[in-house]
């Protein structure tokens, strides 16, 4: 019997991993900071929560029912977008600003570039550098954990020099469950590890931006440091660290497809980060450092991903 070659197009490996199942991973790993963002920030908190979520939803609708595309929100990846917004502000801004955020994260960053999957910049992350430009004061207007609403100064504040009293600088303990004042979802890196490893376990994420990212900030704080193990430790644990290597420059959208590309995307997020924080007016650098190497990313495809079997490469005359 007379067999046939059936040469189909790519891709030719699948696997059953759908965008509402990444999607609702993510929004489970996120659970954990989210509840530790209520605990220690109380009401305003969800309310934030809330405002932002709602606000990521209706808007994408709307923009798929104006363009006349089919609405996609039961695919959590506006829920997720929300609720990263959400956890990237201050629980003492006004209920306005996460709604502004979530809606220029949807319709400019995500949906006017084709929408899920066509972004070339992490949304959440575009909307907090756009508040954080628009109303400084208010998205740098820290407040300590519990009901009162009191003035407080984040671990980056006192080791960036900006807060003249050693004493008052919180302890590493609390800094690590996040006991602290800060972004309400990025204080504790407890809770935010525990996410992260719920994500790499069902293999949404793999390890390699994350754990090199982290770590070139920690051995550059650590040299610039004079190798002082609790300065690094406050560089690692506090600010935007951990939700920002874990959750979002890990993005599918906008980091880099291939491992060495992965590699070389997360030396590029540490480096930046470490000089913005240690040689900057600016005491964080989460955010401008990935959005920068988002834009990068193009031009590390470029060199890292391999040849095409087959592909005959141009001969340069």
């Amino acid at each position: 019997m007379e067999q046939k070659l059936v040469v189909s197009s790519s891709p030719h490996i699948r696997d059953n991993n759908t965008v509402s199942k990444v999607m609702s991973d993510v929004f489970i790993a996120l659970i954990p900071a989210s509840i530790g963002a209520v605990y220690f920030f109380r009401t305003r908190a969800l309310l934030i929560m809330v405002v932002a979520v709602i606000t990521a939803v209706l808007a994408e609708a709307a923009v798929q029912k104006i363009r006349k595309q089919p609405v996609t929100i039961n695919d959590m990846s506006a829920v997720v977008t929300g609720l990263l917004i959400a956890l990237n502000l201050s629980p003492a801004v006004a209920w306005w600003i996460p709604a502004i955020g979530s809606a220029f994260a949807i319709v400019v960053v995500k949906q006017f570039f084709g929408g899920l999957g066509k972004n070339f910049m992490n949304p959440a992350l575009a909307a907090r550098i756009l508040l954080t430009l628009s109303w400084t004061d208010r998205m740098t207007e820290w407040v300590s954990p519990g009901v009162d609403m009191v003035s407080t100064a984040t671990p980056l504040s006192f080791i960036k020099g900006e807060v003249s009293v050693p004493s008052g600088a919180p302890s590493l303990f609390d800094t690590f469950i996040g006991n602290i004042g800060g972004c309400m979802g990025e204080t504790s890196a407890l809770l935010l590890l525990l996410g992260g490893v719920y994500l790499l376990y069902r293999k949404v994420i793999s390890y390699h931006i994350p754990v090199i990212y982290i770590g070139t900030v920690a051995l550059l704080t650590l040299v610039y440091g004079g190798f002082d193990m609790e300065y690094m430790l406050y560089h690692v644990m506090s600010g935007g660290l951990m939700i920002g290597a874990i959750y979002m420059a890990t993005d599918y959208a906008s980091s880099p497809l291939t491992i060495k590309g992965k590699i070389v995307y997360a030396i590029g997020c540490g480096l930046l980060t470490a000089t913005i924080r240690v040689f900057g007016g600016y005491n964080e650098g989460v955010g401008f450092s990935i959005l920068l190497m988002n834009v990068a990313t193009p031009l590390i495809d470029r060199y890292t991903v391999p040849t095409i079997y087959g592909e005959v490469q141009k001969q340069h005359a």
